[in-house]
């Protein structure tokens, strides 16, 4: 009995962050289930390399801020214009610093708070108008644990993922009925260069325990292969060495 599995062949999928940890390995993976990815970052020497590792004819590249909301209308336009779609938004865009709440400077609570939660939002502001007009679409938000429960050293990160696991709530309320699926993944320790100089330190024994930025990426395919009559709101993921 078929599962009812989508095929991605040729779907289109907008992923922001895309230049390490998840977002890169989320490219890879996507291309090798055969969507056409358009990539933004801020690092164009790594979104080159992507482009040359994947192929041209699968990867198209918007450098940028994913604060700014017109880098955000670029990477949707770049899709339209070369693919003629946009079946997926993954906002995946993300950066975190662990320490007190004093610990952080005010701009760098700025600079998260515009990356982690404003980023989202522009990057589904961006996405919604093509997707209503198709039909439907996906949109998965890269949220966290933390947006579950917050620890004690992470309150500010924390208080971003939460606002992403909200607005994801809000958008699945808004747009469901219009065929936009919202799916909101929340990982939690993931073997990245996230958060490496503020709170992490290369070679920290614990990162080999947790989870791998390929098994997050899996996740996201699967989302997006998930039959159309279904979908899944929100998903946790842990290493089995976790505790909870």
């Amino acid at each position: 009995m078929s599962t009812g599995t989508r095929d991605l062949t040729d779907t289109v999928v907008a992923v922001t962050g895309a230049t390490a940890g998840i977002g890169r390995a989320a490219a890879r993976l996507l291309v090798a289930a055969g969507a056409r990815v358009a990539l933004l970052g801020r690092r164009e020497e790594r979104l080159a390399e992507l482009v040359t590792e994947l192929g041209a004819e699968n990867v198209l590249t918007v450098a940028g801020d994913v604060a700014d909301p017109e880098v955000n209308r670029r990477l949707v336009a770049a899709a339209v214009a070369r693919w003629g779609r946009l079946d997926s938004m993954v906002a995946n865009a993300g950066i975190g610093s662990y320490g007190g709440i004093m610990d952080m400077t005010d701009d760098e609570i700025l600079i998260m708070s515009g990356t982690n939660f404003l980023g989202t939002v522009w990057s589904i502001r961006a996405a919604v108008p093509v997707m209503r007009e198709a039909g439907g679409g996906d949109l998965v938000i890269m949220s966290s644990v933390a947006g579950l429960r917050g620890g004690a050293i992470e309150a500010v990160y924390a208080a971003t993922k939460f606002a992403q696991v909200g607005l994801a709530g809000s958008v699945d309320r808004e747009l469901r009925a219009e065929g936009i699926r919202v799916t909101t993944l929340c990982p939690a320790a993931v073997s990245t260069e996230f958060a490496i100089g503020a709170g992490r330190n290369e070679g920290d024994a614990w990162l080999e325990d947790v989870l791998t930025a390929e098994d997050v990426a899996a996740a996201v395919v699967a989302t997006l292969q998930q039959p159309r009559r279904l979908r899944t709101q929100l998903w946790a993921l842990r290493s089995m060495a976790e505790e909870s």
